[in-house]
């Protein structure tokens, strides 16, 4: 990316692995693997060059494997974020943690 001067890395991480939002608690290894990836969001955004974004984004509760029947949001919807960082403009954020195309904490 770096050599082409363009790209977008999107890191699906969890607000489970905010520390802004609270570890997710009982769920240790999620939580670490999550946070471990937002650190790792940050450094790359930080070493980027040219029209390289990376971000990092939390789909919320969905409806998966993972969310259940009960999780109020429907795939289309947790991957709308997602879709929109993958698709920024050069002004576009980098080095972000996003929920519903708005920043949350780190």
């Amino acid at each position: 990316m770096t050599a082409r001067g363009y790209g977008r890395i999107v890191n699906l991480s969890s607000g489970g692995g905010s520390f802004g939002e609270g570890l997710a608690s009982g769920h240790a290894a999620y939580a670490i693997s999550k946070a471990a990836l937002n650190a790792a969001t940050v450094l790359a955004a930080r070493g980027a060059r040219g029209d390289v974004k990376v971000n990092a984004m939390c789909p919320g509760w969905v409806r998966t494997r993972m969310g259940g029947a009960a999780a109020p949001r429907s795939p289309a919807e947790g991957a709308d974020t997602a879709l929109w960082l993958a698709t920024l403009p050069s002004d576009g954020p980098s080095g972000g943690f996003f929920r519903n195309r708005a920043p949350i904490p780190w």
